[in-house]
Parts: C-alpha cells; structure tokens; sequence
C-alpha cells in the first residue's frame, strides 16, 4: 500500500510539472481581454525553471524529438535556409508546423511556440512561393511604401505555414561591398538602410495576424576588416563573422541609427552578430547588448542568438551559455544539442552563475512577444492564406519591385528602350534563362541553387512576352550565333544584342570574394555578342557592384538588376519600355578593386557614384 501511496504522488508531481492540461490552472493568462503586460505576469508567476529554461530554447526543426517539445517546454523551432519538408510545398510546411505546435499546446501550461524561418526575400524557403528581390534591389528602388507592402505580402505567405517570425531584415550598413552578405543590405547610406528597414518591420508586424520581424546582425556586421574571419568548412570566410575594428563613436555613428528606427518601428527581435567588435565576439558584449540596446534604445523585444553562435566566445559550453545569457542574450538559437545547453544553463542558474532575475526578464520578452502575435489565441496556421502564397498579387507587386530595382547605368545610341518590333535580338548568357541564379542566395537552399528551383519568370521568358509577334528571339547560353546563317549563308547579325552577365549564387560569407572583376567567361560572352549585334545591352545580375571599367566602351546600354527573384519579366518591362527606369544606385559603383573598400583615401572617382541612375522616358 505505502509503494502505491509513493508512486500515486510521484505521478501526480510529474502531471503538475508537465503534463496537466492547461484548463486545471487558473487560466486567467489566456483572458485576451487583459493586458498583455498582466498576462505575462500571470503566466511567469506559474512558470517553474525548466519551464523557463524551455522557453530560452531555440531548436533546428531536423535536431528535434517531437515528444522532447512537450517534456522540455521547447520554446522556439527553426527552419535553417533548406530546411523543408518532404513534399516542399506549403501545405506540407503547414502540417509540419501545426505538429510541431500541437506538442507544444500539451505542456502544462499550453504555451505555444514561436518558429522561426529566414524569409529574407519573401517566404523563400517554400517552393513556390513569391520571391522578390534582394535587399540591394529594394534600395535602389528608394520606396519605403513598396517595401512594407512587400513584408505585409510575405507575412501574409508566412502566416499560411503557421510561421510567425522572420529573420529579417538585414539592417547593415556594409563598408566593404567583397562581403558575402551585401545584397543582403539596402544600401552603404545609413539614413537609406534606417527607413527602408524600419518600413519592412512595419510591414510585417502590421498584418492580422502580424509575424515578429528580427533587425540584424546586431551590430557592425558590416563593418568587418578584411581577413579577420574564421575558416569554414567551404571556404574561407575573409569578411563574414570577422572582427569591426573602430572606436566605439565610429560604430555608434556607422551602425546604430537603424537599430534606433528599428526599435522605433517596435521591432518584436533582434539578433545578434556573429562578428566581433575589436576582438570580442559580440555575443558576449554586455555592455551594448544590455545598456546599449535595451538600456539606452529602450528596446523592448527579446534577443536572439545567431545559428550556434555562443559556440565562437573562446570558454567551454557552460561558461558560453552563463557568458551569453548575461549579456543579455534572451534566446539562444542552440540549434542542435539542447539537451546539453538545457542542463547546463539550469546548472547555472542553481549555482548562481546567472541571476533567477536576469532569466525572468528573457522569459518575460519571449513570452510578451508570443501574446503580442496572439500566439495563444491563433497558433495554428491560416489554411485560408494558402492561396496567397505564390499569387497573382504578390508575383505582380514583385514585378512591380523589380522595374523599380533596375538602375541604368549607361545608355548611348538611345539604345534603350528597345522598339517592340525589333527584327531580330539575340539574348546570351545563363543567367538570361535560369531563375536559380536571378534569385541568388537564400532561395529554397541557404546558398541558392542555378536551375529550376522553383516556379517564375525568367528574363528571356520576359523578352519573349514583351516583344512583337513577328519579332524573333534567338537565345544562346554562350551568346554564339554563329550557326545563324541569311540565305547566302552569311552569319546573321542583331538588331539587338541582350547579354546577361553576372555571379552565381551565394550568401553569408562563402559570397566573401577577393576580387570582384567581372568572370571571364561573361567578359567574352560581351565580346562575341558585340562583333554579332548592331546594339548591345548588357543586363548585370550580382549581389554587389562588379568592376566592369574596361568593358564600358563596348557597351551601349547597361542595366544593374541586383537580383530580382522570380519575377524577371520585370527586367522586359523597362527594356521595352513598358515602363521607365527609375532606380538609383544604393552602393557606390567602383572603377577598379584599388577603390574597395571605399574608405580609402586618394583612390579617385568612382566609375558610378552613390545615388547615380538615369532617367529614359517611355
């Protein structure tokens, strides 16, 4: 009878720690009608240290055992870049998610998790979603309007899935345009980055529901010095993860006014760098994690770790996660092994290594911001937004984007627009017909794949729809068209030529890249598509500006088109003159690789400067 007695309590402790259903406590945290502040109250009142501890805990959706959601009190899952399930499409995201959640919803208190995804360029990790250009794009456009509607348009594809959080965006200001995560940035200007930052966050947190943005990398990722990075598995990183090497005015100056607009925008997270600040990795900076950040910009959301980045402070695991945590690391993307980082944060916190206070202000953020996404009230995902992902009105606001993105570079011999009725155009290059490349990096894998990767238009899909019947469009990868004879069996020549240059796809600092000059094979592809046509435009895809000075005069017309996503088709609007080039370079264009960084001093003029772009009426 007393072993009955003893194992009766000992599963009854078990059930009040983690398994009683959510409507045996006193609910009063889950009445929307209260304030979120006094839910929050209430609920961490309720929460016991593993709870807590849970609720800290950021796991890559592959590492996870399902029933450890519910045992641990999980707070967050991630997607990394390619992390989709099997079929990828966003029903099966959904699904996926929505079981993910439902382990959540069964822990003794029913707090529901936050996933989290890259959906750096629309919700891109979803085959078929809507993709739209990168960020340099959107900072060529100069349209704070347009880009909020593009974070209201990818949360909507979110929300679809049953994510509520995106780790965007990118609110560097990049010094050194070799960086890998350029494109990922607006622009070089400050005050350029500070608005068109501040209008995504408002896009996305705006929606009903409304999904959590995430200002990043906090701060002076883009300030690293060349060659002060660590070495990685695929090559070299030179720049990515380095070290920001300046007096703490020069940073404050350089990389702090968009995390103010950031805050101001009330973003619900920010994340932190992987780089260093003169040499101390700035997941273990106190000073402006906490009195900087949430101190003196009053920033109210919660922190988060970068993928495994607490592993880069130079101590063992446990003093990492103690080291971190202090700081004012709020969550901490672990990815993989979080049953060690559970033990051994709870360990710290029982020695007093880290302060019961400092955890309850993390828990506190974290769970404010699952109660401001009304998380407890719709966890699940909207099956009525599944057809939202992919349509027709968010591919036509990308189109939209990416006529807006396009900058003219140069255009003689009034060799833009194209007349509709041109006889013959010859269009050259791979990235004219590949819709991998033209989306770049973070596109369904985390480095982007050349090919089919998901549904779009390319730009010789584009051309071919923009021009005239009776037009003909010969395509050759390799812009030779010799084997095109007239009936004397002479080769033929262009009316126009169209070839379309630029960089394969990338991100993060395997795009770290020494020299920028234009390849080989894109600088011949120019060649031979000069000698075969009357008039030769070249169309750039690039995450960066390329140095292509000793090209120029064999050019007429050259357009700067970033990387626009799925929606080439744009690209053919403004070459035939649907509609006017309007945008202006959001990075300094560098006559040679003596000219980067731009810091330098005596380096000349550059080839283009900030802000540069013509102006060709339809």
């Amino acid at each position: 009878m007393k072993q009955c007695i003893l194992l009766a309590a000992i599963l009854l402790v078990a059930a009040c720690t983690r398994a009683t259903p959510p409507t045996t406590v006193s609910a009063d945290y889950r009445n929307p009608s209260l304030p979120v502040e006094s839910r929050v109250g209430a609920l961490l009142s309720r929460m016991t240290l593993t709870e807590k501890i849970g609720q800290m805990t950021q796991v890559e959706k592959n590492s996870i055992r399902s029933e450890d959601i519910t045992e641990l009190f999980i707070g967050s899952l991630l997607s990394g870049a390619g992390g989709y399930p099997l079929p990828n499409k966003a029903e099966a995201w959904a699904e996926m998610v929505n079981g993910f959640q439902e382990r959540a919803l069964k822990t003794r208190l029913g707090i529901p998790l936050i996933y989290g995804v890259d959906a750096v360029h629309g919700h891109t990790n979803v085959y078929g979603a809507t993709v739209f250009p990168h960020n340099i794009g959107l900072g060529a456009t100069r349209d704070p309007d347009l880009v909020e509607r593009i974070g209201r348009a990818t949360a909507v594809e979110m929300i679809a899935t049953g994510i509520f959080w995106n780790f965007a965006p990118v609110v560097a200001v990049p010094q050194d345009i070799r960086w890998g995560r350029t494109y990922e940035a607006y622009s070089e200007n400050i005050e350029l980055v500070s608005t068109l930052g501040a209008a995504y966050i408002r896009g996305l947190q705006n929606t009903s529901p409304q999904v959590a943005a995430t200002a990043k990398h906090f701060i002076g990722d883009g300030g690293t010095t060349w060659g002060t990075s660590k070495q990685n598995i695929f090559r070299p990183f030179m720049l990515d993860q380095g070290d920001t090497q300046m007096d703490e005015a020069t940073l404050r100056a350089l990389f702090l006014p968009p995390y103010k607009a950031a805050v101001d925008a009330d973003t619900l997270s920010i994340m932190v760098s992987f780089s260093s600040w003169n040499g101390t990795k700035m997941h273990s900076q106190k000073y402006l994690l906490t009195d900087v950040l949430k101190g003196e910009l009053r920033f109210k959301g919660f922190v988060v770790s970068d993928w495994q980045a607490i592993d880069q402070i130079p101590d063992d695991y446990h003093n990492d996660i103690v080291t971190s945590i202090n700081a004012g690391l709020d969550m901490i993307m672990v990815p993989y092994d979080y049953h060690t980082f559970i033990t051994e944060a709870t360990r710290a916190v029982e020695a007093g290594e880290i302060p019961m206070g400092r955890i309850d202000d993390a828990v506190r953020r974290i769970l404010t911001v699952k109660f401001r996404l009304g998380l407890f009230e719709h966890p699940f995902a909207d099956p009525e937004a599944l057809a939202a992902v992919g349509s027709d009105d968010h591919r036509s606001l990308a189109r939209d984007a990416v006529r807006k993105s396009l900058v003219l570079l140069k255009n003689e011999n009034q060799a833009l627009p194209i007349a509709k009725n041109m006889p013959l155009i010859f269009v050259g290059g791979r990235a004219a017909h590949d819709v991998g490349i033209q989306c770049g990096g973070w596109t369904i894998e985390w480095q982007g794949k050349a090919g089919n990767i998901t549904p779009g238009t390319t730009i010789l899909d584009g051309i071919k729809q923009a021009v005239s019947a009776d037009v003909r469009v010969e395509f050759n990868r390799f812009g030779n068209f010799d084997r095109l004879t007239d009936a004397q069996g002479q080769p033929l020549i262009g009316d126009v030529g169209i070839a379309v240059v630029g960089e394969e796809p990338y991100a993060e600092g395997v795009g770290d890249q020494q020299d920028l000059t234009l390849a080989e094979e894109d600088a011949a592809l120019i060649d031979r598509m000069g000698a075969q046509s009357k008039t030769l435009i070249v169309i750039i895809i690039s995450g960066r500006p390329l140095i292509l000075t000793e090209h120029l005069s064999k050019i007429d017309g050259l357009v700067a088109a970033w990387l626009p996503g799925t929606e080439g088709g744009g690209v053919a609007d403004a070459l035939f003159g649907a509609y006017p080039f309007t945008g202006k370079l959001p990075y300094t264009w560098p006559r040679s690789m003596s000219q980067i960084p731009m810091l330098t001093e005596g380096v000349g003029a550059p080839l283009f400067p900030f802000g540069y772009g013509l102006d060709v009426e339809r």
